[in-house]
């Protein structure tokens, strides 16, 4: 069995990336024509955020936010029914010689985004970051 390098704190090799950015662009261009022919797909207006793979290429993991943020367990459900046919599809479009195993979860990075900047501009925060920036114009190197 491959070892996941993601457990073992380094992060992606280059081939990883490679591969997840190509499919990850094939795959919102095949979403954006259109050419599942789904007009449930079609009516989520899917966003492909990122695309991670597996150190020997054999699973893609596919990160996807319906428009609005709505329906996204109804997103996941159609887009694993049509799993095969857009692997088949991504297989020939990014001529890859495997083309691999799919699978589907929500895009949480946006939600992330909004925690970190909520977390950010409470007033706490806000007093302890004014207390530091004080500190440093004194020349003290103590927190």
């Amino acid at each position: 069995m491959a070892k996941n390098s993601f457990s073992e704190g380094r992060g992606p090799s280059q081939r990883q990336l490679r591969v997840g950015e190509l499919i990850r662009r094939t795959l919102s261009e095949v979403l954006l024509r259109d050419e599942l022919h789904d007009p449930d797909i079609t009516r989520l207006s899917l966003t492909v955020g990122e695309v991670r793979v597996t150190p020997d290429l054999s699973i893609a993991t596919v990160f996807v936010l319906p428009l609005g943020g709505d329906k996204q367990e109804e997103a996941i459900a159609l887009l694993a029914r049509h799993k095969g046919e857009l692997r088949r599809i991504i297989g020939r479009k990014a001529k890859l010689k495997h083309a691999p195993d799919l699978r589907f979860r929500i895009d949480t990075t946006f939600d992330q985004m909004d925690a970190t900047r909520r977390m950010l501009s409470d007033e706490r925060v806000q007093a302890d970051v004014a207390k530091t920036d004080a500190s440093d114009a004194e020349g003290n190197d103590t927190p």
